[in-house]
């Protein structure tokens, strides 16, 4: 079935740009959408309904259930460009599934006049990081710039793998319909959920949206603890190696 949209509010938005916030690796993209939309104080004003997404509703503190859904926000950036985030705790459960709600979401962005598709994601090493990179990746080689001022890096020379889930479909849509289209993606082990990694993607975003005066603090402060965990499991990957030496 074609997904449900349950209109809240239908905001007037001129030319905005569109930020892609679901979880991923490292639930890296979407610590940093939600980080940005709070930041932004956007509002809701939709709920998106799929049989793409787990069959169940969520009680509340009060026992009140929520449909399991994706929501879209609105909010107004500091360089004054409206912006739609796409927000949510699922993806959808099948390669099937991620196309139809990428299709769906995609023609609510064509509606809006989209000028700007960011997907955002979890660049997955299977090893800790101490500093992450943000890489990115585009729909064509103009937009490159912006993403450099940004501080975002290219990694030509790795072994390129599919960017996969509603941060690839979404890109890919955005090109086949003439939309520009780019996509973060902060570097993570793919351990746990990586503060530190989403907070270099906020930080990229910060530059491109002009917005200097965004209170990082919260994220700093996770971003600690996961410098804490990262030495910890080297220290214990350090113990295991001198072990096996010794044994050895």
């Amino acid at each position: 079935m074609e997904s449900i949209v349950r209109y809240e509010s239908k905001p007037i938005l001129h030319d905005p740009v569109f930020i892609e916030a679901l979880p991923g690796i490292g639930n890296v993209g979407k610590i940093a959408g939600d980080f940005l939309a709070n930041a932004f104080k956007a509002v809701k004003f939709a709920s998106l309904y799929s049989d793409n997404f787990p069959p169940q509703v969520i009680p509340d503190q009060n026992c009140v259930v929520k449909m399991a859904c994706n929501e879209l926000w609105y909010a107004k950036a500091p360089d004054g460009r409206d912006v739609i985030f796409l927000r949510g705790d699922y993806q959808g459960s099948t390669p099937e599934g991620q196309f139809l709600l990428a299709e769906d979401v995609m023609e609510l962005l064509l509606a809006y006049n989209t000028k700007l598709i960011i997907t955002l994601g979890g660049y997955g090493t299977g090893t800790m990081i101490d500093e992450p990179h943000v890489y990115g990746a585009m729909t064509r080689r103009e937009l490159r710039p912006m993403l450099e001022e940004a501080g975002v890096d290219f990694n030509p020379g790795e072994p390129q793998t599919g960017i996969v889930g509603a941060a690839g479909v979404l890109l890919g849509l955005g090109q086949i319909n003439n939309v520009d289209a780019v996509c973060l993606m902060g570097e993570t082990s793919g351990f746990f959920a990586d503060h530190k990694s989403a907070r270099a993607i906020v930080l990229a975003l910060q530059k491109m949206f002009k917005a200097d005066n965004l209170d990082l603090k919260a994220l700093d402060e996770q971003s600690q603890q996961i410098e804490e965990l990262t030495a910890k499991v080297k220290d214990m990957t350090s113990d295991e190696k001198r072990d096996l030496n010794y044994i050895g």
